[in-house]
């Protein structure tokens, strides 16, 4: 009896199974096994719809409830059901769910993976930054402050109130030797500005500016936007109808600038994806995407989830892009290095 005690003592602490081993336990478990090519069909299903959505973004429709621009904004969001569809895939034992997994996993990553990879470069010979502030903005000098410390040479404010102008004036003036402001935008700048003057984007109010600025390389003509917000109701869908009328109104005006570097700063209310801005996104480079780092995502501020706030640039070189830490603003301000001499 002593013996067999031993005997089964010495058998139970014969170490940790090595993992190797419990991959072939695993195998083991699923060779032989005809079901795995049954089981799991409606998950294979779903992962095919999900690869599909991606893959055929720009056919879903907009004419009701403006689905396509919804799906468009949070896009990339869409690669959190791939995880779960593999644990899925996985605990049914199917071959036939991971197998059709391979699909959304390849267009996503063809898709996006190049944002995940830092592409930021050195040298560029201007800085440039926008932020949204909040017209409810409990600390407007903190947030000027915050966002002259990027050391941006042109910044690009967006949502300022009457009462709230002077304030940004009077904290950025030791930064900021020119500025000026049209309506609920301003810009604010290290260098010479003219020909300043209103955008007409179909609101009945100012909110887009352009101004010519004078660099130590030549004149930029810089647009600040601050399209119509959207909204997501039960009753209507994503209701974006102004915001993609005046996307429309922008994308003319800078078709029409005589200036042949533009540069783009503003809350569009919108993502580089959504086939709603392609008046402005097909003449324009988003920094991000060019030289960023990560998504960029800019809303909202405590947990942002999308890239709304953007900087684009034509016939101008990306060189880094990046998010500014957070103010007092629902959004954060972003900036962008470029090079003007190319």
């Amino acid at each position: 009896m002593a013996q067999a005690y031993k005997t089964e003592t010495g058998n139970s602490d014969s170490g940790p199974e090595r993992p190797g081993a419990r991959f072939r336990r695993l195998l083991d478990g699923w060779r032989g096994d005809p079901g795995i090519w049954r089981r799991g069909l409606v998950t294979a299903s779903i992962a095919v719809f999900l690869a599909l959505v991606m893959l055929f973004h720009a056919q879903i429709p907009n004419n009701v409830g403006n689905l396509g621009s919804l799906t468009e904004t949070f896009l990339p969001w869409l690669g959190l059901f791939i995880p779960v569809l593999l644990v899925v895939a996985v605990v049914r034992k199917s071959a036939t769910a991971l197998i059709a997994l391979l699909l959304p996993v390849i267009i996503w990553v063809d898709s996006f993976g190049g944002l995940i990879t830092g592409k930021s470069g050195t040298g560029g010979d201007l800085t440039v930054a926008t932020h949204n502030v909040n017209a409810d903005n409990p600390d407007p000098t903190g947030t000027a402050k915050d966002v002259a410390a990027s050391g941006a040479d042109v910044l690009a404010l967006e949502e300022l109130t009457p009462s709230a102008v002077p304030v940004y004036e009077k904290a950025l003036a030791g930064t900021y030797k020119y500025h000026a402001v049209k309506g609920t935008v301003g810009l604010w700048s290290k260098y010479p500005l003219s020909d300043t003057r209103p955008v007409d984007i179909k609101l009945g109010w100012v909110r887009a500016m352009r101004t010519t600025v004078t660099t130590p390389k030549g004149e930029v003509a810089v647009h600040v936007a601050h399209l119509p917000s959207v909204r997501v109701k039960l009753n209507a869908g994503f209701t974006a109808n102004q915001r993609d009328n005046s996307a429309d109104a922008l994308g003319e005006a800078i078709a029409d600038e005589k200036i042949g570097k533009v540069i783009l700063l503003g809350d569009l209310n919108g993502t580089m994806n959504d086939r709603a801005l392609n008046a402005v996104t097909s003449q324009l480079r988003s920094t991000q995407g060019a030289a960023g780092d990560g998504f960029g995502f800019s809303w909202p501020a405590s947990f942002p989830m999308a890239r709304i706030d953007q900087i684009m640039v034509k016939d101008v070189e990306p060189v880094s892009s990046w998010t500014l830490p957070e103010t007092g603003s629902d959004h954060l301000p972003i900036a962008a290095r470029v090079d003007l001499s190319s």
